[in-house]
């Protein structure tokens, strides 16, 4: 298993936390130096907030743990593709890499629907998607399988 693989067991770890709370099953985690300095998963029912995404709740939990909002040098980990606003996150935060697990072709911003790490925006996070693809998507289409019945 490859480190990307390993850390994206990780964030699936965190998806499977959001869906037995009743959550959209998306999870991340962010890594510095080969350690885990942050995880997070989707709360928007629980917070009542639109960006209770999973992967604004690790950006800001890392922010907090290293006393900067620039997290250079750090990898988000995330089970399904940024949307606009976490794929804005990630370039405004300066994570040096995002790595994806499931394309999101109705919403993601990370290559599928858009790109925004084409723009000239600031730091251009490296992006790598289709991680465990299999496993993030089957998760997400089971979740919604089930709450549709």
């Amino acid at each position: 298993m490859g480190i990307d693989e390993k850390w994206m067991r990780f964030a699936l770890e965190e998806a499977r936390i959001a869906c037995e709370e009743g959550e959209i099953p998306v999870g991340a985690v962010v890594v510095k130096d080969g350690e885990m300095i942050a995880a997070g998963h989707n709360l928007r029912e629980k917070s009542h907030s639109p960006s209770g995404h999973a992967e604004i709740i690790a950006i800001e939990r890392a922010a907090e743990k290293t006393d900067s909002w620039k997290l250079d040098g750090c990898t988000l980990y995330v089970t399904l593709e940024p949307c606009v606003m976490c794929a804005g996150a990630c370039i405004q935060s300066r994570l040096d890499r995002v790595v994806f697990g499931a394309y999101d072709r109705e919403a993601g911003c990370m290559g599928s629907v858009a790109d925004l790490t084409i723009l000239p925006l600031g730091k251009r996070p490296d992006v790598f998607g289709g991680v465990l693809e299999e496993e993030c998507r089957e998760m997400l289409q089971t979740f919604f399988e089930n709450i549709r019945h």
